[in-house]
């Protein structure tokens, strides 16, 4: 039911001592300033591509891609897939998570056959169209999820994989990628996917923004396609956090909102961070506020199978009901890692943390699969897919 092909991919060609390390970055949204200046500070990252706009568009990054064909520094592959592999520990467990890389066609939502899972930001999608007019490429992958492939055809891609580059990041993350240009392999990759559907993990931006320039070029082929990084269902380094919130207002006080929340949802009271951290499953979330108290909380609604998710009961009790975020008095910042939330509720910034459990993926597919997008940010798929590894050129 999608569409899944292999293509001719641009990729570093290394000189001499060069490493892969000084051409990859993780994905445009997750890059702080410090660490952008840092990756920029190389003559080739991917992010002087992705994140070099002047006034909002990308030609001269345009001409920065092209030098980088005409000098050698990117090679053009035959027709190919790619395998990526990423090893990576988590509280002393290990986890290797692998994906196929290649090139999906874009198709309307309502086909059913691209699942999408979370709403998305407006002004995002402009910013990356414009990206994708001015560079004719996609320079960096959507992350979806497929049922999987028999394990004949497992065995076959891993026979026929050419290894190409190995990376280990600063976190501590394996990036191995390999190429797959057997033409019998790539053509039975094609035939399994072209009977099963795909869920977006992560990318919603990347895959809208590639559905509407194509739309934009009717009868362009290439142009109607995305780079994608496909990982099977049951993989086992499939690892789905949750994206904490954090909030600033001045709107309510801490009192006020504890009694405002309390009227709308069960909230019990805890001594500590800790005692709230061991009662948080089998409820919905856990709130921290500036002075520290800390409660867990749920609510109980069979109307809805959203009022089952975490994200949108906080969201439409808490940061809309009793924060007024759509009354824009109110910040909310997100965050996936619980240390990094407690580090910010630290320094007095924010008013409140909602903390939540992790995501399963059984979940996100049943309220996929009934037409229900969950709230912005929602999930964290950990780690992320990293760019520059491999471009797909549509000129």
């Amino acid at each position: 039911m999608v569409t899944f092909i292999p293509f001719k991919g641009y990729r570093p060609s290394l000189k001499g001592r060069e490493d892969i390390g000084v051409r990859i970055s993780p994905p445009y949204d997750v890059i702080d300033d410090v660490y952008l200046k840092e990756l920029q500070s190389e003559k080739r990252n991917v992010t002087l591509l992705t994140l070099n706009p002047e006034n909002g568009r990308y030609t001269g990054s345009r001409k920065e891609l092209d030098s980088w064909i005409s000098d050698g520094s990117l090679i053009k592959d035959e027709d190919s897939f790619y395998l990526y592999r990423q090893r990576f520990t988590i509280d002393s467990k290990t986890f290797i998570r692998t994906g196929i890389v290649g090139v999906l066609k874009t198709e309307p939502y309502e086909n059913g056959n691209v699942i999408p899972h979370e709403e998305t930001f407006s002004a995002v999608k402009q910013d990356r169209l414009n990206l994708l007019r001015d560079m004719e490429t996609h320079l960096e992958s959507i992350f979806g999820i497929f049922e999987g492939f028999s394990k004949e055809l497992n065995e076959r891609i891993e026979a026929v994989a050419e290894k190409l580059y190995t990376y280990t990041d600063k976190s501590g993350v394996e990036h191995v990628y390999f190429k797959i240009s057997d033409k019998a392999v790539t053509g039975s990759i094609t035939k399994e996917l072209a009977k099963q559907s795909m869920l977006i993990a992560d990318g919603h931006h990347r895959y809208e923004t590639a559905l509407n320039y194509s739309l934009e070029n009717p009868g362009n082929e290439k142009k109607s396609y995305v780079l994608a990084t496909l990982v099977p269902s049951n993989d086992p380094g499939l690892v789905i956090w949750p994206t904490h919130r954090l909030l600033s207002s001045a709107k309510i006080s801490e009192n006020d909102a504890v009694a405002e929340i309390g009227n709308s949802m069960e909230l019990v009271a805890k001594g500590s961070f800790d005692d709230m951290m061991k009662e948080l499953p089998g409820r919905q979330m856990g709130l921290i506020f500036r002075s520290g108290k800390c409660y867990v909380a749920s609510y109980d609604d069979q109307s809805n199978p959203l009022w089952s998710l975490d994200t949108y009961v906080a969201q439409e009790l808490v940061i809309k009901k009793v924060y007024g975020y759509e009354e824009e008095k109110v910040k909310v910042s997100y965050d996936a890692e619980i240390d990094s939330v407690m580090k910010k509720m630290g320094t007095g910034e924010y008013d409140l943390a909602i903390v939540f459990n992790d995501p399963s993926l059984k979940a996100i597919w049943d309220l996929s699969a009934i037409g229900k997008r969950m709230p912005k940010k929602t999930t964290y798929f950990f780690p992320k897919i990293w760019s520059g590894f491999v471009f797909y050129g549509m000129f």
